[in-house]
């Protein structure tokens, strides 16, 4: 039962997730717009930036941005900080449940590196850390004062950690922790420099003092990081759907292209907004990125040497009486995909990068099978190898007697 209660809370976890997501990623991008479609004109209250129309839901809108703030604070303040919030701590504690909870299944691939769960969460919180510090140091640095130097050290630097982190983890906890090494940045940048400047020039309103414009401007730096990288990040947290993407030798350098196809597409959203036109180019551009990343997916995995070991959990599985029905079951219900070279037609990678051709991935797979074919109908899609309800059972009676784990809740 513990198996389907944590699946729930994988559900749970990562609705929530793309609830708040949603919320930021609007609110941000409308700014973004609203910010670069604003115009200076004449009439303006002093120390105003611009001012825009809009319409929207049947009514008129008139937007004014200050350059540094008003004169005088208004009676009420909206601040835009919890959507951001929610959003990394709903990531992180699925990032906890999903690849944490189940770091032998999703985060640890041993024919990378032989490494304990223990150590392979250290190395995932520690980079996340040690990442937001480099970054914000560099921010901070000399070269933070040239915006465009600085988006060339920062790609460098997350190109730099997605490669590190392919070097210690499976490819899908690969990209899923440089997909949250981006979003803890962003986040960040909203709690520990753009809500902290702007209670400072509030509280430099309410002294009645003058507030320092620099203040403005490095908030302003950082709203445009977060802006350029959304799009990047949206695509790590929904590439565990797509093995081609991080289950190939070249998957870091397809990170990369990622990255540069986010700015272009970004590009060409932000020169429209700002008035200056469509700049198809950026689309032309991201077309060939695209199509590159395409290519080098077809180089298939690296090759590294399958390890034969198994951790004592399964030992247990595959040591049980119930397994050699287990492993026909699956060698005929499931392994003409999930296998190093599928031979269903169509299929030119086992789906997700699973595989089940051998009683090692077998085991480690173990709590997916029962959740996707155990426990509920899921796979095989549309139950294409007609796997009747009798081998269902075999496989659930089987994960729950070798783990130990009862149907006790509902039944």
């Amino acid at each position: 039962m513990i198996a389907l209660l944590w699946e729930w809370l994988n559900f749970a976890a990562r609705w929530t997730h793309v609830i708040t997501a949603i919320a930021w990623i609007g609110s941000s991008f409308y700014f973004i717009a609203l910010d670069l479609s604003l115009k200076r004109r004449e009439g303006l209250p002093a120390g105003a930036h611009g001012d825009t129309w809009q319409v929207h839901g049947g009514g008129f809108y008139h937007m004014v941005k200050y350059n540094v703030a008003p004169a005088q604070m208004p009676d009420e303040l909206t601040w835009f900080k919890w959507e951001s919030y929610a959003t990394w701590i709903s990531g992180f504690f699925l990032l906890c449940v999903l690849y944490y909870g189940s770091s032998e299944l999703f985060l640890i691939d041993r024919s990378v590196a032989d490494i304990a769960p223990w150590q392979a969460v250290s190395i995932g919180i520690a980079g996340l850390v040690a990442g937001w510090v480099v970054y914000d140091l560099l921010c901070k640095s000399a070269i933070g004062r040239n915006d465009y130097a600085l988006y060339a050290v920062l790609f460098a630097f997350v190109v730099a950690i997605a490669w590190g982190f392919t070097q210690v983890f499976s490819g899908r906890g690969a990209f899923i922790h440089t997909g949250a090494l981006v979003a803890t940045i962003m986040s960040a940048n909203v709690i520990m420099i753009i809500i902290p400047n702007q209670k400072k020039v509030v509280a430099s309103l309410l002294k009645g003092e003058a507030p320092d414009p620099a203040l403005g401007k490095q908030a302003k730096q950082r709203s445009m990081h977060n802006n350029y990288l959304t799009l990047p990040v949206l695509f790590l947290m929904l590439s565990n759907h797509y093995p081609l993407a991080f289950a190939t030798q070249f998957n870091w350098i397809i990170i990369a292209l990622v990255l540069v196809m986010g700015v272009t597409i970004r590009h060409f959203f932000n020169s429209h907004h700002a008035g200056k036109g469509y700049a198809w180019w950026t689309w032309a551009v991201t077309a060939i990125l695209f199509i590159l990343a395409m290519w080098l997916s077809q180089a298939g995995p690296a090759q590294r040497a399958q390890p034969e070991a198994m951790v004592p959990a399964q030992d247990q599985l595959v040591a049980h009486a119930d397994f050699p029905a287990v492993r026909d079951i699956v060698g005929s219900r499931c392994a003409m995909c999930h296998a190093a070279e599928p031979v269903w037609e169509g299929i030119a990678h086992a789906p997700k990068g699973v595989l089940l051709d051998n009683d090692v991935d077998i085991a480690r797979h173990a709590e997916m099978i029962y959740v996707q074919a155990g426990r509920s109908n899921a796979m095989p899609p549309g139950n294409i190898t007609e796997l009747p309800m009798e081998e269902r059972d075999v496989l659930a009676r089987w994960y729950e007697s070798a783990t130990g784990q009862r149907r006790t809740l509902l039944w």
